[in-house]
């Protein structure tokens, strides 16, 4: 675990797209994928605990009907046959869905696709399992009581972030190539950039999301992937109507796949390592963001080190996100909210204080920075910044050993100010620390510049490839 020497690739080890391309010449199938992504589940999930639920015999049978369909020459669908795994917050068909929570029965009938769920299912991606994320997905870490702690795949005694920490442990380790997670405050974005992997918080309403979240506008649900244009092919997928969503955005004109290698020649890009909150970024952070930003400039951007001007807003962020939590839970007995994790039920306890001024106001906040970061993209296309100011800390915590504040907020400042304002942002890894732990550079763009990210993204990542960790 953690192992970076090179090793024997296996069909765990391939992306999304050589599947894909070895199903097409004949040279792979989707039960050999599948099998293998079992296989290597088996031999790492112990250690890491990124999975809640398997069905082996679920996902081989919708690989045989892939591999039949591959056979005749009538491949159905742009992900037909490539393992896939579904973060435990998505409504899926035939599964339970308990989102890390023991009030959650999950005897009862599973009907329903969520619509990322659905547009998997219609590509007809092989689903392996569900991922775990924390109870409800409230935080920046993946421990809950149902499941238990989820941990870094460089370094099992590590966080392996959260809320989607599962996901990205899974991708990390090729325990299927492509996953699907939430983000409303970062849960993309965290765990990619303490794994190691890809994952894009896309513009708010791309991906059509059904039930509506009790966070509101600040959910989302994103890729999480080992590559860049597995990102944009899930992208692709996943930007499909739902008439489920009254929020989602029109279906984009065009394929994100196909826009990624335009390259950043001529563009203007930002680069912050504080976003002038004066928040501590560790020093190897710092210098791994700067370095990616001269290889931003060596690529032929224009790149300026500058703020864009807007202050830290987590105490509305906090406002948000603790109503939200409290109205998830609403429904529950005394008896029910005993079960919680402690963490969430406290912050239930917060969100009920809140008057309906408190998140007027909070909201106000939202509409103030996303005018101000409106303005600010009309001078630069993207903003570089850390996706997370520090390495993976010890896993089974919320904070880091001897923080002064008990929330997840405060070790995350990079990520919840771009669900405020709704703008698409991405993680890829740009270094390792020297104890071996993934750096994660974000790239963040104006509303509706998810093709723009993607491509500046996929710039970087084909001058600076990037080895997952092995197994063996």
């Amino acid at each position: 675990m953690g192992n970076t020497q090179p090793a024997a690739r296996t069909a765990a080890d391939l992306t999304a797209t050589e599947l894909l391309a070895g199903y097409a010449a004949g040279e792979l199938s989707p039960v050999e994928a599948t099998e293998a992504a079992l296989r290597r589940i088996a031999d790492a999930d112990e250690a890491v605990n990124a999975y809640c639920l398997v069905d082996a015999d679920r996902a081989l049978e919708q690989a045989r009907a892939s591999e039949q369909r591959w056979q005749r020459g009538e491949p159905a669908g742009r992900l037909d046959g490539v393992p896939t795994s579904i973060k435990d917050i998505f409504l899926t068909k035939d599964w339970p869905t308990r989102r890390g929570s023991r009030t959650i029965d999950p005897h009862q009938q599973w009907t329903v696709d969520a619509p990322a769920v659905a547009r998997l299912r219609e590509h007809n991606a092989v689903f392996v399992g569900k991922t775990a994320t924390p109870e409800l997905a409230w935080k920046g870490v993946t421990d809950s009581p149902l499941h238990g702690i989820t941990r870094n795949p460089w370094d099992p005694t590590r966080t392996a972030g959260g809320s989607s920490g599962g996901a990205a442990a899974a991708v990390a380790l090729g325990m299927a190539p492509l996953a699907i997670g939430t983000d409303g405050g970062g849960s993309v974005r965290i765990p990619a950039a303490f794994c190691g992997i890809v994952a894009l918080k896309a513009t708010y309403g791309r991906i059509p999301h059904y039930p509506a979240s009790p966070y509101g506008t600040l959910a989302h649900a994103g890729p999480m992937t080992a590559t860049v244009t597995e990102t944009a092919l899930m992208l692709d997928v996943l930007s499909e109507p739902d008439s489920r969503d009254w929020s989602a955005l029109e279906p984009p004109s065009g394929s994100f796949v196909d826009r990624l290698d335009s390259g950043v020649w001529g563009l203007r890009i930002a680069v912050s390592l504080n976003l002038g909150f004066g928040t501590f970024v560790d020093p190897e952070v710092s210098r791994a963001v700067t370095a990616a930003a001269r290889a931003f400039e060596e690529l032929g951007a224009v790149v300026e080190e500058i703020d864009p001007g807007i202050n830290d807003p987590v105490e509305d962020f906090h406002v948000l996100w603790f109503a939200g939590a409290a109205k998830s839970v609403e429904h529950l007995t005394a008896e029910q909210r005993e079960l919680l994790d402690p963490g969430l039920h406290e912050i239930c306890r917060l969100g009920l204080t809140y008057s309906a001024q408190d998140y007027l106001e909070a909201t106000n906040t939202r509409m103030l920075m996303g005018q101000r970061m409106g303005a600010f993209h009309q001078t630069y296309d993207l903003l570089l910044t850390p996706t997370v100011p520090i390495p993976a800390f010890a896993a089974g915590l919320e904070v880091p050993a001897g923080s002064p504040s008990p929330r997840w907020t405060s070790w995350t400042p990079f990520t919840y100010p771009f669900n405020m304002t709704q703008q698409p942002a991405a993680s890829i890894p740009c270094g390792l620390t020297a104890d071996g732990l993934p750096i994660g550079l974000q790239i963040v763009g104006p509303r509706h510049g998810d093709a723009k990210v993607l491509r500046a993204a996929r710039a970087y990542e084909r001058a600076h490839p990037w080895q997952r960790p092995r197994t063996s």
